[in-house]
Formats: structure tokens, sequence, C-alpha cells
């Protein structure tokens, strides 16, 4: 590997004694002749004779290949030549999802830094803790989201460069890009530098830092799209999630580029929205949250979707409610899939051939996994304890080796969630590690509630958590959006509760039931529970 001149990922990585052991048991997932990432996604097409065919659309844009790939080389000369990156630099990225995300986010590696990528609702306590956390020295912004980054004060921070993702404006890095060479020769990272930087969830205080290798980015390509979506060249992406979050990262941008497909991006992506691209566009592949499916079922009927041929939800637990309602009205089999930021992408999911539906599914190919007790003895009967993971990637954190530890124990990642494995090896999801209600003495799902009320002819969206009680411990606590047409008051609660014990078993309905207009979302559609906690 060559040395990055800024050492700063490499010196703080964990020890190799606290990093999960790596299982590479297939030729596939060779990458240590790899120089730079890059290459593989985007480079390779041009020498293949590729650059003409589309890389990214719009609703009112349309980039090629060899755009981005000239686009991508010169903001890496801008990098190099005007800002003074050196090699191993963290690079923030703030933008909502355009092709100049996309343009950017190559350039930095081939420039040989580092990504931070960041998502349009963060402000300006949030920005400085990233920034501080992670030392970071250049960032990219939307020049519309300028202002809460401005405003950051930081002494790691050299310089903010603005851009438009219009083509019909030019900002600071549209004047800059113009005189630069269209050509750029990658740094010669290797396979084991750090080229990613992902933030976990909940970005206050000092949140985890996630480190991930040019050898990582390539991995992912080979696991979860050979196991479960079938990629061909004339496939066309798309879906909800932020290109900051690892989901949305490899679902638009790693895994169609790999085997040479397009994306379609969509800067602020409703149900509506995502009909009319693939009804417009002709989209076979979606990727977006157990929430947003829910409601794209109700609108799908407005639509033509003959072209879709592969949807993928994740980010939480698909609930069996949703898969049924999409597959009735559609005949299409939503691929449920858990994932998570230390491991960079899914690692437990299913295909049409091998689905069972209401479980999440079987270690794909490059991962294996396990149910484990509090003390890592492994679980054999059935019942539900931690689940374990390993193989091809794993949980690196950069700053903090108490987190490691507790991640990663006996070689194994622990992610944090509550499986049980039936008999087939099938995994099906019980219960977020924290989301555990005990009410006296009974263990319930939150999951489990919301499944049942979700059954509700009347029910929307649902959320369930516990409410601390002195009786009780714990109460069921049900926040819940009503569909259109049916009003919320305390007697139709109680019909609720009354309904629930009748259909389900009767310890487990909720005792509390706030009616709301919505329920708390991060940008991916996933439901932030601890908002409804507090």
């Amino acid at each position: 590997m060559k040395n990055y001149t800024d050492n700063f990922a490499e010196s703080h990585l964990p020890h190799q004694d606290l990093q999960p052991d790596y299982i590479f048991d297939h030729p596939d997932f060779d990458f240590s002749d790899l120089s730079n990432c890059v290459d593989q996604l985007l480079d390779k097409h041009i020498r293949e004779g590729k650059g003409n065919s589309i890389a990214i659309q719009t609703f009112d844009s349309l980039w090629t290949f060899q755009d981005l790939y000239e686009k991508s080389n010169q903001i890496a000369h801008v990098l190099v030549d005007d800002l003074g990156l050196k090699s191993g630099n963290r690079v923030l990225i703030r933008s909502a999802n355009h092709p100049m995300f996309i343009a950017i986010w190559f350039a930095v590696l081939k420039a040989g830094g580092i990504v931070v990528s960041t998502m349009p609702l963060l402000r300006e306590k949030e920005l400085t803790t990233m920034i501080d956390c992670a030392e970071i020295s250049h960032a990219f912004c939307e020049i519309s989201l300028v202002e809460e980054l401005e405003a950051v004060q930081s002494s790691y921070l050299k310089s903010i460069t603005t851009f438009s993702p219009s083509s019909d404006n030019e900002s600071e890095l549209e004047i800059l890009m113009r005189q630069k060479p269209k050509e750029f020769t990658n740094f010669d990272a290797g396979p084991e530098a750090v080229c990613l930087i992902g933030f976990t969830s909940g970005t206050t205080g000092k949140p985890k830092m996630t480190a991930h290798y040019h050898r990582d980015i390539l991995l992912i390509c080979e696991a979860f799209p050979k196991n479960s979506l079938d990629v061909t060249p004339t496939d066309i992406f798309t879906g909800s999630p932020p290109l900051g979050f690892t989901f949305g990262l490899g679902g638009l941008v790693l895994f169609p580029f790999y085997y040479g497909a397009s994306t379609f991006l969509i800067e602020k992506p409703s149900p509506e929205l995502l009909l009319k691209a693939i009804q417009d566009f002709k989209i076979t592949i979606c990727f977006t949250a157990p929430t947003a499916w829910r409601i794209i079922s109700t609108k799908v009927n407005d639509y033509t979707i003959s072209s879709l041929r592969k949807c993928v939800s994740a980010g939480e637990t698909l609930p069996l409610k949703v898969w049924e309602d999409w597959y009735n009205l559609t005949g299409l089999k939503i691929i449920d899939g858990i994932g998570s930021t230390e491991i960079l992408h899914i690692f437990i999911s299913s295909n049409e051939q091998n689905m069972r539906k209401g479980a999440t599914g079987l270690p794909i190919r490059g991962y294996e996994a396990k149910i484990v007790d509090l003390h890592g003895k492994e679980i054999i009967n059935h019942e539900p304890g931690r689940l374990a993971v390993r193989g091809i990637t794993g949980c690196k954190y950069l700053n903090s080796i108490e987190k490691q530890k507790e991640y990663v124990e006996n070689k194994w990642n622990i992610t944090g969630d509550v499986f049980r494995k039936d008999e087939d090896g099938y995994y099906w999801f019980v219960a977020r590690g924290d989301d555990m209600i005990i009410s006296s003495g009974y263990n319930i799902a939150a999951i489990e509630v919301e499944s049942v009320l979700l059954t509700h002819d009347a029910v929307l969206e649902c959320a369930v958590v516990g409410a601390p009680n002195e009786e009780r411990g714990m109460l069921v606590c049900a926040y819940i959006v009503l569909k259109e047409g049916t009003i919320a008051s305390e007697q139709f609660a109680l019909e609720v509760q009354n309904w629930f014990k009748k259909v389900a078993a009767p310890y487990k309905y909720p005792r509390i039931i706030h009616f709301v207009a919505e329920l708390p979302k991060t940008e991916t559609g996933k439901i932030q529970r601890y908002k409804l906690k507090n």
C-alpha cells in the first residue's frame, strides 16, 4: 500500500486484534492488486469504449460515462492544483442527490482523498462535530446549502467550495474546472487504504466513525447485487436514500456503475416522484424504505410500472403486511435486507428463488451469521438472541476502542439486532436491541405490535416504543398515523385496543395510543423511534 501523506485514518484504525475476522472464500473477492476503486467503477467503462452509454439521469439532465469521467478528472485537478489536497486528507460533501455529488465523490478518491458524505438536513452543530472528529480539511457544498456550513467554526476546515446542481448555472467549482484537463492519473492508494468514513446515526456528542477501504467498496458490489439483483448493463436504478448514507451510495452509485448500468437521481424523492420516474424512464430496480413502500402501494395503480423488476427494502425491517400488499398489487416480491454502516451494506437478504416472506433472509454471498447469547455462546434452539456476522467487510471504528470492543466480540460483528434463526437457516427479525419492551415480565418486540397494527384498515403508518411505567416497568405505546377519512378520538383508540386483543396476544396490546399527523423519519425514510421515546 502506498502511504498517504496525511496518515490520520491509518493511525486511528483499530488494531487487527480488535477487528473482526475477514473471510474471502471466493476468487471474486480477490482485489489484492487493486490500485484505486474508481478505476473499476468508472474508468474501465471509458477504456472499454462505453463512454457514450448513459451513467446518470435526472428529470432534467443526462450524463454519459464520458461526461462523468471528464468532470471527475477536472475536479480531481482542482483538488490537487488549486485547493492543495494532500493524499489522505478528508473531504466533506454536502449535497442532495445530484450528478455533481457523484462526480465529486469519484474525484476525491481519484486524487487520493477520503470522502465524508453528509445529508442536506444536517445543521451547523452536527457538521462541526463531524468536521472536528474526522479533522476534515476540505468541503464541497451545494450552493443553496452553504449557509450552515459557513457557520462552522473549526480549525481543521481550510476550504469550502460551492457548486451548482444545475447545468445552467456556475458556482466556484464549475469556474475552477473550466481550464482543467479532462484526464487525471488516479492516486495509487492500494486495496487497504481508507477511502470512506461513514458516520453512524446520531451526530451529536462524539459520533462513531466507520472506515472502509478501497477494496471494501468493490467487495460489496460482488455480494448483494450478485445474490439478489442479477444486474445487467441495461438496468436503471433509482431510489429514495441519500447518497450520504451507505445504503444509498451502494444502491444508487456503486452497484449500477460496477456493472455498467445507470442510475436515476431524484433530489427530493416522494412516492409520487419515484412512481413517475419508474413510469417515464423505465426504471428496473428501486431501493427505498419500508415506510415508502407502504405509501407507494396506495398510489401505484395510478402509474404504469411494468419495467420494474427488482424492489429492495432496507433501513429497518419490512412488515409482512407491506410485502403482501405490494405483491398482491404488482406481482413483485420486495427483497428485504439488513445492513449497517459498520459493515457497509446488506449482509442478510434473499432473492426470488429463496425468499420466505416475513423473514429477512439468509446470509448472502460473502457473509456468514449466527445467533448468540449475552456471553457469545451460539443459540441453536430457534430462540431470539443477538445477531453476529462476519465476512468480506466489517467494523473499523476510527475514534473509539471501547465502541470497537462492543461491536466486535470474539472476532464477530455484533450488530445490536435481536433475531431468531429457523430450522432452515432463515433469519427472522425480532427487534433492535433497544426496541425490546419488557412489560410486567413479558418481552414484547415493538415490531410485532407494529405488524399487527398495520393490518387494521384505518392505520396508514405506526411506530411502537416503550413508555416507562412504575407499576409495569414499561408500557407498549403506539404512535399511529390514520388513513384519510378516519377521525382520531379516545373512543377510536379504545376500539383499536379492543380489536388488537382479539387478533393478537392481549398482553401485547398498546396501552397508550397517540394519533399523529406524521412520524419522525430520517432522510432514508427510517422511523426515528428515539424521538418518540424522548
